[in-house]
């Protein structure tokens, strides 16, 4: 059955960056949240020693949370070859991180990297699978799923992501058949943001999707998606397209959960969301509850 987290992309820089919250600070606010689990960013982690991470662990127990997803942002198509075989090692320890703190089953996020100019999409491609290809023995030895996202840019990132439009990412997804430790995480706004159709997308790979990031636009009023494009067919992240309380926003999630209903998914949907205060994000939570309700016929 379908199952709720939340993610605090309204604190990502005050833990990741600024260090002024810790991620056992956040922990103890979601208590306050009705979710049954917390996802993980690798950027809220101070260190990697077992002890510090089975403390993580320990509060997210304490706190009643699972640990569905960690989220991570490696960069496969940097044009120098020794930075690549780096990412591809810390995405394999952060595989077993995710282990460690999700059990099997849990998923860790795989980008596919950065748009450099430079990067050709067949040889960016290239780079990407191998790279891919590489981790998945890793990702069943620890019987983690890898969940490649249709992602815009990681925020600390120069360039959008090599795999953002809708046809790079499908051929991307093509190119790697495993369905047992690799699939899709399915975000709905970054299909908007890409200037692809959110839905259309998801009925391409419904059924690979092993996880979903809920969140939602809306547009600053007097302002078009038309207006907004820019002149490669995308989005930037205009300041005229702003987060909003999930199911308030220009995504359908009535055709959404549809469409993950009819393939039967039973994974996790977390909450991308709280960027104007823990308020939005509860109403968030109980949006997705609603949505449970209606299409997966459970309230927990």
């Amino acid at each position: 059955m379908m199952k709720i987290a939340a993610f605090p992309k309204c604190y990502l820089d005050d833990i990741s960056i600024h260090r002024t919250m810790s991620v056992f600070d956040w922990i103890e606010m979601a208590k306050d949240l009705d979710a049954e689990g917390l996802e993980m960013y690798v950027g809220f982690l101070t260190s990697l020693d077992d002890a510090y991470i089975d403390s993580i662990g320990e509060a997210l127990d304490k706190a009643g949370f699972a640990m569905p997803m960690m989220c991570c942002s490696p960069d496969f198509t940097n044009p120098d070859p020794d930075y690549r075989r780096r990412e591809v090692e810390k995405e394999a320890e952060m595989i077993r991180i995710t282990r460690r703190l999700g059990g099997p089953g849990a998923v860790c996020r795989v980008l596919s990297g950065q748009r450099y100019p430079e990067v050709s999409v067949e040889q960016g491609l290239e780079w990407v699978v191998s790279a891919i290809q590489e981790l998945l023995p890793v990702a069943r030895e620890y019987e983690i799923v890898l969940g490649l996202e249709n992602h815009y840019k990681d925020g600390y990132w120069q360039y959008p992501e090599f795999a953002q439009k809708q046809d790079v990412f499908l051929r991307l997804l093509e190119a790697i058949p495993e369905r047992t430790y690799f699939g899709v995480q399915y975000d709905p706004s970054n299909a908007i943001v890409a200037g692809d159709d959110p839905i259309e997308l998801l009925r391409r790979v419904a059924d690979r999707v092993v996880s979903m990031h809920a969140s939602d636009r809306y547009l600053a009023e007097g302002t078009t998606l038309e207006e907004l494009r820019q002149s490669d067919g995308t989005l930037g992240y205009s300041p005229n397209l702003r987060h909003g309380v999930t199911g308030q926003g220009l995504n359908d999630y009535d055709a959404i959960f549809s469409i993950l209903a009819g393939v039967g998914y039973q994974g996790w949907v977390s909450i991308e969301d709280g960027m104007n205060g823990m308020d939005e994000m509860r109403a968030s939570i109980d949006f997705l509850k609603r949505m449970r309700q209606k299409y997966f016929g459970s309230t927990s």
